[in-house]
């Protein structure tokens, strides 16, 4: 198990310096140099800009020395928590995006909150009945849910439950002082979109396990059928939804821009989308390592629960 660990951990830092030059490389031409040039001067076209005021400029960054002391320097900044400054927000990234992954760790709060007992709860009652209306109602809705668009099912709950029956704001507020009910709509919004994956692959698996020796064996010999699919058959089947949960991590923290945006809801996928529109490349590049190293500590974490959940692995 230590070894596994240590493995992982050794593979996820390799990850980070691969993924870490190969950002500063695409950001460190002299097209975006000039960017932040015009940004820190100013904010006037690229043909105003002397030669003399951006050579100056350079010199005053260091990024006039090597690249691969310049890679160094940067990676140093970043080590003490030196992130850069956002010059569209008008502050230093690091507050900025920890208060951004704040919000959006809120809303992958509830959204896991709802979306896990749902789906395993509807993948298990459709696993253990291959075949029955039971299942085929589980899977046609999870199907459903899912082949629907995020922005869509934001619109729908949107004209249903805030402009129709005005039960709930329009719209999320700043997450300073907001209240509970301005996080439902997107959390719903979420859950209706996600737990049909978890859910269909819960199913799969769970209709796998049933029809297993084992669980033949254990039902033949008289076992209650309550304890057979408690002790005997969730266990195995949850090995493969406990991947895809982990993996959901991925999803929350940049691929909800959509409906972020939709509600005005200033998290992590709504500030990344506003710094690449910008551009605000100190932004952009802090976001995309920071989405890099949960890619791949939700990797690790799924390979040592992955440990746990089959003992096969474990003991091998």
């Amino acid at each position: 198990m230590a070894k596994l660990v240590l493995r992982r951990l050794v593979q996820m830092l390799l990850i980070m310096v691969v993924a870490s030059l190969l950002l500063f490389a695409i950001f460190d031409t002299p097209e975006f140099k000039k960017r932040l040039a015009i940004q820190e001067l100013g904010g006037f076209a690229v043909s105003a800009l002397s030669e003399e005021s951006y050579n100056q400029w350079l010199a005053e960054k260091g990024l006039d020395v090597p690249f691969y002391q310049r890679y160094a320097n940067w990676i140093g900044n970043i080590l003490t928590g030196n992130l850069g400054y956002s010059y569209e927000k008008a502050t230093p990234v690091a507050p900025l995006l920890l208060d951004r992954l704040a919000n959006t760790g809120i809303l992958a709060f509830f959204v896991f909150a709802l979306m896990i007992p749902i789906s395993l709860l509807l993948g298990v009652l459709a696993g253990m009945k291959e075949g029955s209306f039971q299942d085929r109602a589980i899977s046609f809705f999870s199907v459903f849910t899912t082949s629907i668009p995020e922005i869509a099912t934001a619109i729908l709950l949107t004209v249903i439950f805030a402009l129709g029956l005005q039960w709930f704001p329009v719209k999320s507020a700043m997450i300073g002082g907001f209240q509970f009910d301005q996080l439902i709509l997107p959390v719903l919004t979420l859950v209706l979109y996600d737990f049909g994956y978890v859910a269909r692959m819960t199913r799969a698996s769970m209709a796998e396990v049933m029809t297993s020796q084992y669980i033949r064996t254990a039902i033949l010999k008289g076992l209650p059928y309550k304890r057979v699919i408690m002790k005997h058959a969730l266990r195995n089947a949850l090995i493969a939804p406990f991947t895809i949960i982990v993996l959901q991590l991925n999803w929350l923290l940049s691929g909800v821009v959509v409906v972020e945006v939709f509600f005005e809801y200033d998290g992590f996928g709504k500030l990344l989308l506003e710094a690449a529109l910008f551009p605000d490349v100190e932004v952009v590049q802090a976001c995309t390592l920071v989405a890099v190293a949960v890619a791949v500590l939700s990797q690790l974490i799924s390979d040592i629960g992955y440990t746990f959940l089959n003992p096969r692995i474990r003991f091998a």
